[in-house]
């Protein structure tokens, strides 16, 4: 009598086929993810410049009150990376220093009559630091150049 083997069976096991659409289903949605991700990315990092742009906004008009008019609009056209600047303002070197942007990075482009300033934020200064150029408006709206 002939003893017959039985084949064990195989139902527990992926093919090679199945783990290829796994990992193609994986790879598009990472090319689909990663540019929202990285607009979020630097629209954090921006988030930083806003900051510190509004207070600049908020040392030039208490400067405006202090002194006079005049004497604000002369600072139009200087970054806070000129130390004059910063000290008629009340501002450390540090205190424009961030993760992703440096005082160079700030410039006063407008004082208007009321005191109100436009702050412009150029990046690309720092490792790592988004790239482009943001205005902080005398509205106080936060617009890409």
């Amino acid at each position: 009598m002939v003893l017959q083997q039985k084949m064990p069976k195989c139902g527990g096991a992926f093919t090679l086929v199945e783990l290829m659409v796994v990992i193609l289903v994986v790879a598009i949605l990472a090319a689909i993810t990663t540019p929202f991700v990285q607009g979020r990315i630097d629209k954090a990092k921006w988030s930083e410049a806003c900051t510190t742009a509004g207070f600049i906004r908020r040392s030039v008009r208490n400067y405006v009150a202090e002194s006079d008019l005049t004497a604000a609009q002369a600072l139009v056209d200087t970054n806070l990376g000129n130390e004059n600047t910063r000290a008629l303002l009340g501002f450390h070197v540090k205190d424009c220093e961030g993760t992703y942007f440096e005082s160079d990075d700030y410039t006063i482009t407008s004082v208007e009559s009321d005191g109100t300033t436009v702050i412009e934020v150029t990046g690309g200064s720092k490792a790592n630091s988004p790239s482009g150029t943001f205005v902080l408006q005398a509205d106080g709206s936060w617009e890409k150049q």
